[in-house]
């Protein structure tokens, strides 16, 4: 049996569970932004720690006595629930061999004098992206050690947002062409050619638009807000700062166009960013308001209301809501079975996701992980034919979302096939921050499963 293969099986086989914020108000922003923000820059924060300690080979434990927390207190500034009080983080600094800008510390003797909050957050949040790349990068060496990581995928993007290169109008069909090649591109997994190309499509959609009038120029609107939605995906793939104005610019062409089923599409990966900004409760009214809008539309317009609510339960299970996520869920779940009535599904896929039974499935792994009851989730995992999913991306998916069920499980060797089985069908996805996170917490934990300094290995992580 081949290593696929035998990645799948064990995917598929049931398994019992074993046991900062300062004062002030911002002369810019308003306190929900400032909220947000300083929710962005905690989980940042505890990203950073996790990939230093994990760099410094020690279990939250270990750091956990070291600064005087218990290692579930560390779990927790870890998620970025919780920020230690300032002499814990020195404690947590000196002991990671962290320095003390990178994670907030003494910041007041080196800022300029007139400073925002706003701003001083903004540079926060750099400083922690920089510690985060030094502590996680290519090689895991110790934070004060600098090493060249991975080139983003992301970063054009930013040009594309606020640089744009000049470019010439094409028509619509040669864009739509275009749309179609990144669109492959993303379904495959090859997110290295996808942020190649998306600067350069971006820049010749919105130069066609501006040429165009009348239905044609609303026709292009949707191409705009497509290549955005594309653009955002592939940011918070990154984990990547630039997601939340890429949603911004996909749901403002999306408007424009005046395309249902275009909106729909912009407002979920707008909402996906809202979730990882800490609005998670206004993420799920988003989406369930526009999924009822599309509900009462074609067959096309339904199936992407199924992705919004099931986008919308994964988002309230990762807030604990648990009535709501399984109520969102049991919906997506109705709309799925009645979709194609007649036709059997809806005419053409949809743009990045998927509205069928297997989808359904997938997100109730997710959502029943995160709700912190992955057990819930194996029966779900071991009736999906992962060969099945309609593209590598979300077959990857399918190996992330297990990889996840299986580690809260408790279950290393299950884990580790879980990520061999996204490596082999998208071997990018691997390399994403949260897998090699995990890929971490598995090469340094206190129990070695074959393979794993092998993968680790083979995607950057040590």
């Amino acid at each position: 049996m081949g290593v696929l293969s035998h990645a799948v099986c064990v995917l598929r086989t049931p398994h019992a569970r074993p046991a900062w914020r300062r004062g002030g108000a911002s002369s810019v922003a308003s306190p929900c932004s400032r909220r947000a923000a300083s929710v962005a820059t905690q989980r940042q924060l505890g990203t950073v720690i996790r990939a230093a300690r994990c760099a410094q080979r020690m279990t939250q434990a270990q750091l956990g006595r070291a600064c005087g927390y218990s290692a579930s207190a560390i779990s927790r500034v870890e998620a970025g629930l919780l920020r230690p009080a300032e002499q814990p983080l020195l404690l947590i600094a000196e002991a990671l061999d962290l320095p003390r800008d990178a994670i907030g510390v003494g910041r007041a003797a080196t800022l300029a004098g007139d400073v925002t909050p706003d701003q001083e957050d903004a540079m926060l949040r750099r400083q922690l992206l920089v510690a985060g790349m030094a502590a996680a990068g290519a090689s895991v060496l110790p934070a004060r050690v600098a090493s060249a990581s991975r080139p983003d995928a992301s970063a054009g993007i930013v040009g594309a947002l606020y640089e744009p290169a000049a470019s010439a109008p094409t028509s619509l069909p040669q864009l739509g062409r275009q749309l179609a090649s990144a669109r492959a591109q993303f379904t495959a997994a090859r997110y290295a050619d996808l942020g190649e190309a998306l600067p350069t499509l971006l820049g010749t959609a919105q130069a066609t638009r501006e040429a165009l009038s009348g239905r044609a120029r609303e026709e292009a609107h949707a191409c705009v807000a497509r290549a955005w939605v594309l653009a955002t995906e592939l940011a918070v793939k990154a984990h990547a700062d630039v997601a939340w104005p890429a949603a911004d610019r996909a749901l403002a062409a999306a408007q424009a166009s005046g395309e249902p089923v275009v909106q729909g599409e912009a407002a979920r990966v707008l909402a996906i960013t809202m979730r990882r900004a800490g609005r998670p409760a206004a993420a799920v009214g988003l989406l369930r308001r526009t999924a009822g809008e599309l509900s009462q539309g074609a067959d096309m317009s339904r199936a992407v209301a199924a992705t919004l609510l099931m986008t919308a339960a994964y988002t309230a299970a990762c807030g604990r809501r648990r009535a709501d996520a399984l109520d969102l869920m049991t919906g997506a779940e109705d709309v799925v079975g009645r979709l194609g009535s007649t036709t059997g599904r809806p005419a053409g896929p949809l743009f990045t996701v998927d509205a069928t039974s297997a989808q359904v499935d997938l997100y109730w792994i997710g959502v029943h992980t995160a709700l912190g009851t992955p057990d819930e989730g194996v029966p779900y995992a071991a009736r999906i034919a992962p060969g099945k999913l309609p593209t590598a991306e979300r077959r990857a998916r399918f190996g992330t979302d297990c990889a996840r069920m299986w580690h809260h499980l408790g279950d290393h060797r299950r884990t580790l096939a879980a990520l061999r089985f996204t490596e082999q069908v998208a071997p990018e996805e691997v390399r994403r921050p949260a897998l090699r996170a995990l890929t971490a917490d598995l090469l340094y934990a206190p129990v070695t499963v074959p393979g794993v300094r092998e993968l680790a290995a083979r995607t950057g992580v040590s």
